[in-house]
């Protein structure tokens, strides 16, 4: 089955649905069932709360680290499945695709977002040493156990979900200017020039709930868990192939 638009699953979740305009996203959150999970968990919820102290309400660079480790997993997962592949003589399943789709994505966010907030030195080192070490960490982890690092990932998406919807809600009450949308996000996403940053954080928002999804669902079904869902996939991803 192919992962790019399917992802498996199955959760005990609690859910609050939310709608702006045209891009539905709901609000997640994957209940822990066992000690992996609240690592993976705990681990996320640390990053969170250094996070939130060092950017408070500076949402535009929060943005551009987040996607700066976003990029990450994707890369290593499709480059560990890649030669796991090789060496079983096995089929991916849609796997080492669906992970270099995500990386690419996030490498687009990214690209963004340095538009929006020009970082400056410090936040330029701390982008530098928090990739590298994330980069090795979770290189680690998922050579060790695959299952917990998508769980991480999963739970990363979770907190860009909600740090985007914040990022929306500054909008909207006027505490950060809706300026026109950067060029290269009307080209990546296929919108109108007339679109705005708003716009921007809708489809990065839905961007990254399909993320938090479709890498639950890979933890699970590398759990040994039987597909039970359909991860919702942004409606302009279809455009992306052709925008990219």
């Amino acid at each position: 089955m192919h992962l790019m638009r399917l992802a498996m699953v199955t959760r005990r979740a609690s859910r609050e649905d939310k709608m702006i305009d045209h891009v539905p996203v709901r609000i997640e959150h994957r209940r822990p069932e066992n000690l992996g999970d609240r690592v993976a968990l705990g681990f996320t919820k640390t990053m969170r709360f250094f996070a939130d102290t060092f950017f408070r309400e500076r949402h535009g660079h929060r943005a551009i680290v987040i996607e700066t480790v976003a990029a990450v997993p994707g890369m290593v997962g499709a480059t560990l499945t890649h030669l796991r592949c090789l060496r079983r003589m096995c089929d991916d399943n849609g796997w080492i695709r669906t992970l270099m789709e995500e990386a690419e994505n996030e490498r687009m966010h990214l690209m963004t977002f340095i538009k929006v907030a020009q970082p400056n030195i410090l936040e330029r080192l701390l982008i530098l040493l928090v990739q590298w070490g994330f980069y090795c960490a979770f290189f680690g982890l998922y050579l060790v156990a695959p299952r917990i690092a998508h769980r991480v990932v999963g739970y990363f998406e979770e907190e860009a979900v909600i740090s985007y919807t914040h990022f929306l809600h500054a909008i909207d009450e006027g505490r950060m200017p809706d300026g026109p949308a950067p060029a290269i996000a009307c080209h990546y996403w296929k919108m109108p020039q007339s679109a705005t940053l708003r716009d921007v954080v809708l489809k990065v928002r839905a961007d990254e709930a399909h993320h938090r999804d479709v890498n639950h669902g890979f933890a699970d079904e590398l759990g040994g868990r039987q597909v039970q869902g359909i991860a919702p996939y942004p409606e302009h991803a279809a455009q992306l192939d052709m925008a990219a």
